[in-house]
């Protein structure tokens, strides 16, 4: 695993070689002709009390890395190590009680906030089962519970009573927030939890989850296609590309002096809000690869001004590259060469 500049750090949960493939069926007797490769082989440390985002285009693998965590997806291959208070063990091989136990320590918030809701359930109704499954059994308990966790996303106490459609956006995100927090997790994953809610929506969102994470010591894994909202919040930044991570840094560190290729056209269509100030684009050539069949060597070659044989047919590997004394991950035959400007 990738070794951190600060070992102190305390490893919450590794993720080794994980891999998550859907089958592709075809025909009468729906053979399987090939698979969907929507994780392939990605591989992190996430430590306790950060947030680490997960960032990428439109079907890279992002989401499906976050389900599979959870075991929300079936993995193909991998484990996920996750560190209970009792020892190491991991996710993927656990069973009735063990997979409960998981279940509570990691929570999920979705990026549609309108279908996260049942609508036939009041809000104290959804709310209701996760605690009574995890041993708050007396309804008066559970109204108590219920009351502060709204307090905590500031809703107040009498929206239990009330159904989702009577509720905005932000605050039906706010909800499932609170509900994810309801049975005490130490993870969070939040699937592009702003997404779906307007500029100033979402900046109060983020300041909820900083204060949320401050006040109950969470960790997050932060999936969303919006680098600006994802500087504001993590402390480092995974990029992923067609199921593979590509680049991974400090959030300062990769914005600074951003190694990939892929990273840096990604970073130049951020919109600036000053007329004054230009960026220049950096326009990817073509589409993205098909998941059914990615390319040999680098997935990203295909679109690449800098691509050369090696590229081809050499797949790189996540391997430490340095700017400044940093440790920054890079997936590129070619990494250090384009940062000093031997390669135009």
């Amino acid at each position: 695993m990738q070794p951190d500049k600060n070992p102190v750090r305390e490893v919450l949960m590794k993720i080794e070689n994980l891999k998550t493939y859907f089958p592709v069926k075809k025909g009468v007797f729906k053979r399987t002709v090939g698979h969907v490769k929507a994780v392939d082989g990605v591989s992190l440390d996430v430590f306790r009390g950060e947030t680490l985002g997960i960032v990428g285009e439109s079907g890279c693998g992002k989401t499906t890395l976050g389900k599979t965590i959870l075991r929300l997806c079936s993995a193909s291959e991998g484990s996920v190590k996750y560190q209970f208070p009792d020892g190491e063990q991991d996710i993927l091989q656990l069973k009735g009680t063990e997979l409960d136990r998981a279940r509570k320590s990691l929570q999920i918030v979705f990026q549609d906030p309108y279908s996260s809701l049942n609508p036939a359930f009041t809000i104290f109704g959804s709310f209701a089962d996760p605690l009574r499954k995890f041993g708050v059994k007396k309804r008066k308990e559970q109204e108590e519970i219920v009351a502060k966790l709204l307090a905590d996303v500031n809703l107040p106490r009498d929206y239990m009573t009330r159904y989702p459609n009577e509720f905005s956006g932000g605050q039906r995100q706010r909800i499932g927030i609170a509900r994810a927090l309801s049975v005490n997790p130490e993870l969070i994953v939040c699937d592009e939890a702003v997404s779906a809610l307007d500029v100033s929506i979402q900046a109060q969102v983020l300041k909820l989850l900083k204060k949320l994470q401050n006040e109950h010591n969470l960790t997050y894994l932060f999936i969303t296609h919006d680098l600006s909202v994802v500087e504001y919040v993590a402390d480092r930044i995974a990029v992923m590309y067609l199921g593979k991570v590509v680049e991974l840094a400090e959030t300062d560190e990769l914005f600074k002096h951003t190694l990939h290729p892929y990273t840096k056209a990604l970073l130049s269509a951020i919109p600036i809000a000053d007329i004054t100030r230009k960026r220049k684009r950096i326009p990817l050539q073509g589409d993205v690869p098909s998941p059914v069949n990615p390319p040999a060597g680098c997935p990203f070659h295909p679109r690449c001004k800098y691509c050369t044989d090696r590229c081809r047919t050499d797949a790189p590997l996540l391997t430490p590259g340095t700017s400044e004394g940093q440790i920054h991950y890079v997936s590129c035959h070619h990494a250090q060469e384009i940062a000093e400007g031997r390669m135009e």
